[in-house]
């Protein structure tokens, strides 16, 4: 009757510690979606800026060209498109309402490359270094931007990382703290087994192998468990609003249903070997205090 009545309390206090190391896990994933939705909104504002390459009016049709498949292969070009001096002119009247070539009596709009760069290019060096290459081409007369816009963006953009990442690592703290003591307290419920072992002669591996088993299979349970939350949030979040995997990253996501499982692993691990160490160095009078 006794073992059976211990035997419940372990098995309860397994179930506990299960459930409280996944919902810490589920809050710190709830974080990392944020963080990743974030990156992928800052990186939509990124590649949505323009930048304009104007051509001489004297440029070829070839060396157009070169230009413009040079673009399409870079590396750093997320999308490009060529605007003749009409294109450029009809799209002008219609944004104005008004016929200004009838006024003036020419056009005297360039032709262009209208350039969208992916966003880790959108910063002042990478910039700055595109710039030159593309005004290398004898073809381009220049090359035009916001300057104001692409340093306030990354400005606005650097802050708030700065902040979602300064949030995130002190939740990850708190989570620790959380998640350790939580542990210690399951350890503590088993602290006269780990000293009865010890003073029959099993040796400090000998007693610490099962808890550290027993830690690590706790949190390989607990990251599946909080990933399977999150997963089902993320699955009901995109059926009933759509819209939302424009900031979805796929690639990322499967990423961080890894990292929260390791993490699991990880901290169940670490915390069940400090706390179980703790208890073998304790003398057989200190467990009752």
């Amino acid at each position: 009757m006794p073992e059976e009545k211990n035997r419940r309390r372990i098995q309860s206090s397994s179930v506990t510690t299960v459930i409280s190391v996944s919902l810490v896990l589920f809050l710190l994933g709830l974080l990392g979606i944020l963080f990743i939705s974030a990156k992928k909104i800052a990186d939509h504002f990124k590649e949505n800026i323009d930048f304009h390459v104007y051509l001489k009016d004297n440029a070829k049709d070839e060396e157009v060209e070169r230009l413009h498949n040079f673009l399409k292969a870079s590396i750093y070009v997320k999308s490009s498109e060529y605007l003749s001096k009409d294109s450029a002119a009809a799209r002008y009247k219609k944004k104005i309402g008004e016929d200004f070539e009838r006024f003036i009596g020419y056009n005297p709009l360039p032709a262009s490359m209208e350039v969208q760069l992916k966003a880790a290019y959108t910063n002042h060096d990478s910039i700055v270094w595109i710039q030159k290459q593309i005004l290398d081409f004898s073809s381009v007369k220049e090359f035009d931007y916001q300057e104001s816009l692409v340093n306030m963006v990354n400005k606005n953009i650097n802050r708030l990382e700065l902040i979602l990442v300064i949030f995130i690592g002190l939740l990850m703290l708190i989570a620790l703290g959380l998640i350790n003591n939580t542990i210690r307290l399951a350890i503590y419920s088993r602290r006269y087994i780990i000293k009865t072992m010890q003073l029959v002669g099993a040796t400090a591996g000998f007693i610490r192998k099962p808890f550290l088993l027993n830690g690590i299979k706790h949190g390989i349970i607990s990251g599946i468990i909080a990933n399977l939350i999150l997963g089902g949030i993320i699955y009901a979040a995109l059926k009933n609003i759509p819209d939302l995997e424009k900031v979805t990253d796929v690639r990322m996501m499967i990423y961080l249903y890894g990292i929260i499982l390791i993490l699991g692993i990880l901290i169940s691990g670490i915390s069940t070997f400090f706390a179980v160490r703790k208890y073998l160095r304790l003398s057989s009078e200190e467990l009752y205090y």
